[in-house]
């Protein structure tokens, strides 16, 4: 029973990376992720061109109006708690891994 039990485990975690590693191999060779760098661009050029002519014609020029960013902010008190458990997790193992190999290293000598 619980063999069963952690074959569809392990079988449900490689499928989920299989699909995964499909999506980004698709998006990576269809050109999505040059796509929307390709769009950046353009709102970047399309942003220049406005501040020259606003220039050009003498309008009051505040640089925050052209440097908008389309990124959103889904932080929240969940994900900031995830975070600062993830940042703990990260220096918790830093820690071991440090230690172990300072202890190996002593073995070694």
């Amino acid at each position: 029973m619980k063999r069963d039990t952690l074959k569809k485990i392990f079988r449900f975690c490689l499928l989920t990376l299989f699909v995964t590693f499909m999506a980004l191999y698709i998006s990576q060779s269809t050109g999505y992720v040059e796509y929307e760098n390709r769009k950046q661009v353009a709102l970047t050029e399309s942003q220049i061109k406005k501040f020259e002519s606003d220039v050009a014609a003498g309008k009051k020029v505040d640089v925050e109006n052209y440097l908008k960013t389309n990124e959103k902010n889904y932080q929240n008190g969940i994900s900031k708690m995830g975070l600062k458990i993830s940042n703990v997790t990260k220096s918790g193992v830093e820690k071991v891994v440090e230690t172990s190999f300072k202890f190996l290293a002593k073995l070694a000598e």
